[in-house]
């Protein structure tokens, strides 16, 4: 058991998640990585480690699997005793159109990027209940809003916007906050390894071109959000969607 706030980061070895677990860890969380690789997971536990103390603890979690949730959940009690910052990280995103999405894509990406959410959502009670605080956060997207021709990922989004805020109003009179975090798109090695150079070099130029700011957003602009949401900087903030994505969520200007 520790004295320290826990906080858990779902999808903890991908690029999001890194550097989500390394803002908490600044912050002074005994972070937890979660996802199915536990090897990548434990690489970036030990990168973080040389910088920060408590080195986070690597965990295998599927969160698509309520049995592999329980176990992560049951681990992390009896290692640490409490569970404070949820964060919901983990997700797919099939790069599909209507005409093309096959049911397996759909319901794949419903089971990561919503059904993950909630059972990870719903694991974490009894502890809320027992400490009488806690905080969630989840990673959604801009595309939440429409726009992107991905019928999957933007119901899927949107959904858990939708998630977020039931989670308020039925988790906060045990203490507990929600709320989301909708970054634009952030080259990470998950977009990285989507399309080829040149596709990616215009999907780059075009984010920025309808982008207030001109420019695009990196992993630790969301992290640094989260950072602030998992705080008690943000103690009465519940059921809000941050847009993290230098103003692409506002209409074009005419």
């Amino acid at each position: 058991m520790i004295d320290l706030a826990v906080a858990v980061v779902t999808g903890g070895a991908g690029g999001l998640g890194s550097a989500i677990g390394r803002a908490l860890a600044a912050d002074g969380f005994q972070v937890v990585l979660a996802g199915r690789n536990l090897d990548a997971a434990q690489r970036v536990a030990d990168d973080i480690g040389q910088s920060h103390s408590p080195r986070p603890y690597p965990g295998r979690v599927d969160v698509t699997n309520r049995e592999s949730v329980a176990t992560l959940i049951g681990d992390i009690g009896e290692r640490f005793g409490r569970l404070d910052v949820l964060v919901n990280n983990a997700g797919t995103e099939p790069s599909n159109s209507l005409e093309d999405t096959t049911v397996a894509d759909w319901d794949l990406t419903m089971d990561v990027n919503v059904k993950g959410a909630m059972l990870m959502s719903q694991a974490g009670v009894p502890f809320w209940r027992a400490q009488g605080t806690g905080s969630i956060v989840n990673i959604s997207s801009r595309t939440h809003l429409g726009c992107v021709r991905n019928a999957a990922y933007v119901s899927s989004k949107a959904a858990l916007v939708g998630l977020t805020r039931e989670l308020a109003v039925e988790l906060g009179p045990m203490g507990v906050r929600s709320n989301a975090v909708a970054p634009s798109f952030v080259l990470t090695p998950f977009n990285d390894q989507r399309r080829d150079l040149a596709d990616m070099e215009a999907m780059i130029a075009k984010y920025i071109a309808f982008t207030p700011l001109r420019r695009l957003i990196d992993p630790d602009d969301v992290a640094n959000t989260v950072a602030f949401l998992a705080s008690d900087r943000a103690r009465n903030i519940t059921g809000e969607v941050i847009h993290v994505c230098a103003g692409s969520q506002l209409p074009p200007t005419l």
